[in-house]
């Protein structure tokens, strides 16, 4: 019995083990086993059949014992493959294993050879138990590496697309850029065609309008001149019918007139020839006592002898006293207006009525007119009336006056500035200009020292106000220079080297650039008078309009002379806007305040040349583009002068 069973576990084993070795060596048949994997079922069948005649062996190997034969040879089955059958299975070693066995089974030893077998079997199968696990062991780190290479690939990609997309973002924006600034480009351009065709379109519409201005002023023009012929015709062929019909009237009364004056000639003749033989009746009879008297014509002749020399002696000694107390007494030659008189004596009359008037006037000052008819620029009206307020305070502390230089256009107000501005400070003011101090020749240092010595008699302060200044002024090393010009700019430098208390003055000039740089060094305050803007050339020409126009007629202050002085006719104004004097403003523009005075000056004669002394706006019209035109003919002229020189 335990050979039998020996016998089965041994072909059991061959069977495995010849099983196994064809796992692990891959046999030649049609069929191949990956290692460590689990037998199919083609596979298990001749291991279950071996399983089946292993046990149907060991009857049959009973019998042969009995018998002691040995057992018949399995019939050979045909195989084309010499180690392996049709159904892919070996089996020479299990061949080799029956034979094993059977020397195992005839072996003394059989148990302690199973046993071996039974440990080699089992470290066998550790062994491949170890290699399975060390296999799972690699299959997993390669697993881990393959997913950690695809993490990588994944991340390289997602990394790739990243920068590919940010690539692609950045071109797109740099497109979306690059075509923004090409539509930027192309409206600017755009805008730019589009601004130059309005501008060239507005200086076509303002080149029409201008063009069509100019034709209706020409046509109105033209009609006023037309009219203005047409009404001289009238008026001329009028007085040519009325000195007809005065003629014929006094043709018709020529006769009765002639017998009326000589008539009342005959009579005057004859009343005058009476009176003459009269008169020469009496100087007769009186020469005639005369001169058969010897007394009387001794004392007659006498008398009138004594009576021519006193007349004579009076005449002359009142002119050498009358001299001398104008040197000593009266103001200087140089002075061509002064606020003093010309004696003390002479202006304490004027000055009280001054004085009261400029404290009546208080509240005119108040509403902002502090400079009466001067009209300057805010900025510069606020300026001279700071230094006003301030030579006004620097006399109530006794400090030095500040000198002042004005400079600008002619006729811009700086003489009138300087008079309103001595009324505002409460100083005399003086007139003079440079042009009378080079006819004086070497009299002129006395003259002018004379000048600061009247100056520095007043109470009040004196501002001397030197126009044209540059006359005598001007630099010392010109060649045109006199000697005696050099003298009394030295004379004037002499006397205003140090501060004054007593003089301000005052220079203005239209070339500030030709003074002396000794009289600029003695300069403290410089001034700038420009020509009026718009809106001074507004208010002056209401200013003006309203002393040559509105207030002509009114009659200066004496009952006497209005007695007997006819009465002017009065201007009456029709349609005149302050619109009409913003129009004439705009077209004033470079006219001074002198040239605006002599507009309105124009203006007034237009007027009272008129037939009716009526002011309409064509007239005003008319005198103001006149007087522009004449302007521009004046400044061209002198541009010409200029360019010629």
């Amino acid at each position: 019995m335990a050979k039998t069973y020996a016998l089965g576990l041994i072909t059991a084993v061959a069977a495995s083990a010849s099983l196994s070795k064809n796992n692990c060596a891959y046999a030649d048949g049609p069929f191949s086993f990956s290692p460590f994997s689990t037998p199919s079922s083609n596979a298990s069948q001749p291991s279950s059949s071996s399983k089946q005649s292993a046990p149907s062996n060991p009857p049959s190997s009973s019998s042969t014992g009995d018998a002691a034969e040995p057992p018949p040879p399995p019939p050979k089955v045909r195989n084309d493959h010499p180690r392996t059958t049709s159904a892919g299975f070996d089996p020479e070693p299990l061949e080799r294993g029956v034979q094993a066995l059977e020397k195992i089974s005839q072996s003394s030893s059989a148990k302690q050879v199973l046993e071996a077998i039974k440990k080699q079997e089992e470290t066998r199968q550790v062994e491949l138990n170890a290699k399975a696990a060390e296999y799972n062991a690699l299959k997993a780190q390669f697993e881990t590496e393959r997913q950690r290479v695809i993490y990588d690939e994944q991340k390289k990609l997602a990394q790739h697309q990243a920068q590919t997309k940010s690539q692609m973002a950045r071109y797109e924006d740099e497109l979306a850029r690059k075509r923004m600034q090409a539509e930027n480009e192309y409206h600017r351009s755009r805008n730019q065609e589009l601004v130059k065709l309005q501008e060239e379109s507005s200086i076509r519409q303002e080149q029409a309008r201008r063009a069509t201005e100019e034709q209706i002023q020409a046509q109105r023009r033209q009609t006023e001149r037309e009219k203005a012929e047409i009404e001289r015709e009238t008026i001329r062929v009028r007085a040519i019918a009325e000195a007809e019909g005065r003629a014929h009237e006094a043709k018709l009364a020529e006769d009765v007139n002639r017998r009326i004056l000589i008539d009342r000639a005959n009579a005057e003749r004859e009343k005058w020839v009476s009176a003459i033989n009269t008169t020469f009746d009496h100087i007769g009879g009186g020469l005639k006592a005369i001169l058969t008297d010897q007394n009387k014509l001794v004392v007659a002749v006498g008398g009138v002898t004594a009576l021519a020399a006193g007349v004579y002696t009076t005449r002359e000694g009142a002119k050498v006293i009358w001299s001398y107390v104008d040197r000593i007494l009266g103001q200087p030659s140089l002075i061509r207006e002064s606020s003093k008189g010309k004696y003390p004596w002479s202006g304490l009359f004027s000055r009280s009525i001054g004085t009261l008037s400029r404290g009546g006037n208080k509240g005119h000052t108040k509403d902002g007119k502090a400079f009466g008819d001067v009209i300057l620029h805010p900025s510069l009206q606020r300026r001279i009336e700071h230094l006003a307020n301030a030579t006004t305070n620097t006399k109530s502390h006794q400090a030095p006056f500040r000198n002042m230089l004005f400079y600008g256009p002619p006729g811009t107000g700086k003489t009138m500035a300087a008079r309103e501005m001595a009324r505002k400070s409460g100083l005399d003011y003086a007139l003079m200009t440079g042009g009378d101090v080079a006819p004086l020749g070497p009299q002129a240092v006395t003259k002018i020292h004379e000048l600061f010595d009247w100056a520095k008699k007043s109470r009040q302060g004196l501002l001397l106000f030197i126009d044209e200044a540059d006359a005598f002024l001007c630099e010392r090393n010109k060649t045109y220079m006199s000697e005696a010009q050099r003298s009394a700019l030295n004379a004037l430098l002499f006397r205003t080297g140090d501060q004054s208390k007593d003089i301000v003055l005052a220079l203005a000039t239209n070339r500030p650039g030709d003074l002396d740089s000794a009289v600029a060094d003695r300069i403290d305050e410089v001034l700038e008078f420009p020509l009026p803007g718009e809106e001074e050339r507004f208010k002056l020409l209401k200013l003006y309009l309203d002393k040559y126009i509105a207030q002509s007629e009114t009659r200066k202050p004496g009952w006497f002379r209005n007695l007997f002085k006819r009465q002017p006719q009065k201007i009456e104004m029709k349609g005149l806007t302050d619109d009409m004097l913003k129009e004439a403003a705009a077209k004033t523009d470079g006219f001074s305040g002198r040239e605006i005075a002599k507009l309105m000056a124009s203006v007034q004669a237009a007027v009272y040349g008129s037939e009716n002394c009526v002011l309409d706006p064509s007239l005003f019209r008319e005198v103001v583009d006149y007087k522009v035109a004449e302007h521009q003919q004046r400044r061209k002229l002198a541009g010409g002068d200029k360019g010629s020189v």
